[in-house]
């Protein structure tokens, strides 16, 4: 798992990719799966500070190519206790892993 940052200034991204190689698109999630949690086939939702977004960019722009490949990183507000009561889904049930934190 990666490096977590103690802050409260986290927010919910919204991941999800088009990689068109196996290789690539193997990396790619395990590196999105390092960082969140694994929600539908290529869309991860994670808890992120601004530094971890720009750490996961750069990665992830290290993997991808640049003119097949595509990463959507899409900050859906602050990570608060809650946000999963504003989810909706419909057909396959969906909820978040419970996680703990270890200090």
């Amino acid at each position: 798992m990666a490096r977590r940052e103690i802050s409260n200034n986290r927010s919910i991204y919204l991941c999800t990719y088009d990689v068109s190689e196996d290789k690539r698109r193997t990396k790619l999630f395990e590196l999105l799966k390092d960082h969140g949690e694994h929600v539908q086939f290529s869309v991860f939702l994670c808890s992120l500070t601004e530094m971890e977004v720009k750490r996961l960019s750069a990665t992830a722009t290290e993997i991808i190519h640049q003119e097949n490949d595509q990463l959507l990183i899409i900050d859906i507000g602050p990570d608060v206790s809650d946000w999963a009561s504003s989810l909706a889904c419909y057909g396959k049930s969906w909820s978040p892993a419970v996680r703990s934190q270890i200090i």
